[in-house]
């Protein structure tokens, strides 16, 4: 059952042990895929005041401040580590591993809130909110601080193939249900959008070359330093001169991110391509062969296989603990503090799995927040997805974007607009579908949320529209009035869509 069907138990007079005795004996109130079952902890070991909202909030806030900490610091720098180890061209890593880099927190919630058809409207309210706020708020705002024309052709292409892929999943939603061959078709016309990037930029010979060479401050690899000075220099992710450089609210948020940020030094490897030594640390490496993988056993699956006994007797962590130490044994002998192994970019490749499972494991505790919050505030799933949840993954991607525009490039941040926000949709929604039916073995089910949904949909839909001939009779030029149309554009949706959301506008019943 949906959340909507849970509301009328909630109310002021219900009593405290009937809505306990509610959420234990009701299967949809069974949280398998967080670590904590927040509804249990809500409604049976907290007092029924305010006191369960403001820790929801205040975990809520610690959980997307951890996404983004391994997305942006770890996850990022090892998908780059991969592409110019294959030594994949610009626009193709930029339309598949760095594009996974940027949307990685959207892909993986929407494939954590499809894992139940209760909690699939998360999902749905996430994409095409996040894709709403990207191409109004996001680009509108890049459109108001650096006026500029666009190339023609990209953008057409990235609007054309958006559009294509909003209709497809309104289908999916009206229809309610969803096919393997739909999800694979699904999936396929991102690899046709692929396709197309490589193609058109072959033939229309777009593709630039540019050596970025990065002035940053960058010590020499101290090679007098002893093992044990390198290991806690390591794990220092403050960077004294930009610390002086920088203003008091960044400082604020840096001392409350640096605990996070050293647990994940600890435990996740980062191959830099950018510096000299690709950021080699032999003893933190070294380490990083038992942590890394030891954290993947407890944190996959909501620590599932942390209990794991092989054959019955043996625990599976303490195997890849053992194995762990052994293989970190080997390359401590047999490797140096100033010279990087040749199987190094490997260590980019664990790094990305790793942050991929504990991305995925935070994720998945932010849907079940989120999930347990409409219940409490008797909100659907759909309305804190584009709300909450999509605010919260683009957030980051608003002020890079704005950000880059600033610095002269507002080409690159309106491409980033469009171009990633099809990946999250095309991957975020078919492999959902697809986890799901693996799962199953069924075709996937989608709870509809009403006119809330449509509204949404439609949103999109027309916003996408607009630009599509509003940017063309421009001639291509996005000014400040473009910019503030959309910025409109977007409060007029905000407001329609919470209006419906509270019952205020409704469908006439006959």
């Amino acid at each position: 059952e949906s959340s909507t069907t849970m509301r009328p138990m909630w109310s002021p007079k219900s009593d405290f042990t009937d809505r306990c005795a509610f959420v234990k004996s009701t299967p949809d109130c069974t949280m398998a895929d967080g670590f904590i079952n927040y509804l249990y902890t809500v409604f049976c070991l907290l007092p029924p005041n305010l006191t369960p909202l403001t820790i929801t909030l205040c975990v809520s806030v610690c959980v997307f401040l951890g996404v983004k900490c391994c997305h942006a610091s770890i996850f990022c720098p090892n998908l780059s580590a991969i592409s110019s180890t294959l030594h994949l061209s610009h626009n193709v890593a930029g339309v598949t591993f760095l594009a996974l880099g940027n949307g990685a927190p959207d892909i993986f919630s929407a494939m954590a809130a499809f894992s139940h058809p209760h909690t699939a409207g998360l999902a749905v309210g996430a994409l095409f909110g996040a894709g709403i706020f990207v191409t109004t708020v996001v680009a509108g705002n890049v459109a108001l601080v650096k006026p500029f024309t666009v190339a023609s052709r990209p953008f057409l292409r990235d609007v054309i193939f958006y559009m294509t892929a909003v209709f497809w999943t309104f289908l999916m939603l009206y229809r309610g249900t969803v096919t393997l061959g739909e999800t694979l078709g699904y999936m396929s016309l991102y690899v046709v959008y692929v396709l197309t990037v490589i193609i058109s930029t072959y033939i229309y010979n777009r593709q630039k070359y540019s050596v970025n060479t990065n002035s940053e401050y960058r010590p020499l690899l101290p090679y007098l330093e002893s093992t044990s000075h390198i290991l806690l220099s390591s794990l220092n992710p403050v960077d004294h001169r930009k610390w002086r450089r920088k203003s008091w609210r960044w400082r604020a948020l840096k001392v409350v991110k640096t605990p996070l940020e050293v647990l994940l030094l600890l435990c996740i490897p980062v191959v830099d391509p950018d510096k000299e030594d690709k950021n080699w640390r032999r003893p933190l490496n070294c380490l990083h062969l038992i942590t890394a993988p030891l954290v993947c056993v407890l944190a996959f699956e909501s620590g599932a296989y942390g209990e794991y006994m092989i054959q019955g007797q043996f625990p599976l962590w303490l195997l890849v603990l053992l194995l762990g130490l052994f293989l970190s044994a080997i390359v401590f002998c047999t490797t140096t503090n100033d010279c990087p192994p040749k199987y190094h970019p490997l260590f980019a490749l664990l790094g990305f799995m790793v942050s991929a499972v504990l991305i995925s494991a935070a994720a998945s505790e932010v849907v079940s927040l989120l999930h347990m919050l409409g219940v409490v505030l008797s909100l659907s799933n759909t309305v804190l997805g584009l709300t909450l949840l999509a605010w919260g993954n683009s957030i980051g991607d608003c002020f890079s974007d704005i950000t880059i525009a600033r610095q002269g490039y507002p080409r690159m941040a309106i491409s980033a607009c469009f171009g990633g926000i099809i990946f999250n949709m095309l991957l975020g929604v078919g492999l959902g579908c697809l986890l799901q039916m693996v799962k199953t073995q069924s075709d996937v089910q989608f709870e509809s949320e009403g006119l809330l949904t449509w509204v949404l949909a439609g949103s999109l839909g027309l916003s996408l529209v607009l630009s599509f001939v509003i940017v063309p009779l421009c001639h291509f030029h996005l000014g400040r009035t473009y910019g503030i149309f959309l910025l409109v554009f977007y409060a007029i949706f905000l407001v329609i869509a919470l209006l419906t959301e509270f019952g205020k506008i409704h469908t006439v019943s006959t």
